[in-house]
C-alpha cells in the first residue's frame, strides 16, 4: 500500500510541475518590457532584456551581449542568439520571487532564478577594436 501512494503521490507532482510551466503568452506577457537578472546556485548567471516580437539581448554579465530572438516549442521557450545557432530551450515556472528556469538542453542542471529586476537597460560593451 505505501508503494502506491509513493507512486500517486510522483505521478501527482510530476503532473503539478507540468501544469505550472508558463505558456510562450504567459512567458511574454511576464517578460516584455523587463531586464532580469538571473542567478544560479547563489551566483549571477546573466541578464537579459526582453523587447516586443519575441526580441532579446543576453548577457553573462561581463559586458558581452547577444542578440536573439525566442520562441515557443512545445512547453518549452526557446532562444536562439545570433552567435549560436543552436536553441537554447528551457521550461518556466513562476516561483515565490518570480521565474524559475530549467535548462532542457541540459536537463541534470540546477535551475536558474530570476533574483532581480534592472530599472535600466542591459550594458552592452561596443565591439573589441585596436590592437
Amino acid at each position: 500500500m505505501k508503494i502506491v501512494t509513493s507512486i500517486l503521490l510522483a505521478l501527482m507532482a510530476a503532473k503539478a510541475g507540468a501544469e505550472s510551466a508558463l505558456s510562450a503568452e504567459e512567458f511574454d506577457a511576464y517578460t516584455r518590457g523587463k531586464t532580469l537578472t538571473y542567478s544560479e546556485s547563489g551566483q549571477v548567471f546573466g541578464i537579459e532584456e526582453y523587447f516586443d516580437n519575441r526580441r532579446v539581448m543576453w548577457s553573462f554579465n561581463d559586458g558581452q551581449c547577444q542578440e536573439g530572438r525566442w520562441f515557443e516549442n512545445g512547453p518549452l521557450i526557446c532562444f536562439v542568439y545570433d552567435d549560436i545557432g543552436v536553441p537554447q530551450c528551457w521550461s518556466f515556472q513562476m516561483g515565490a520571487g518570480g521565474l524559475i528556469a530549467q535548462f532542457r538542453n541540459e536537463p541534470d542542471r540546477q535551475p536558474v532564478y530570476e533574483t532581480a529586476e534592472l530599472d535600466e537597460p542591459l550594458l552592452c560593451l561596443g565591439p573589441q577594436i585596436g590592437v
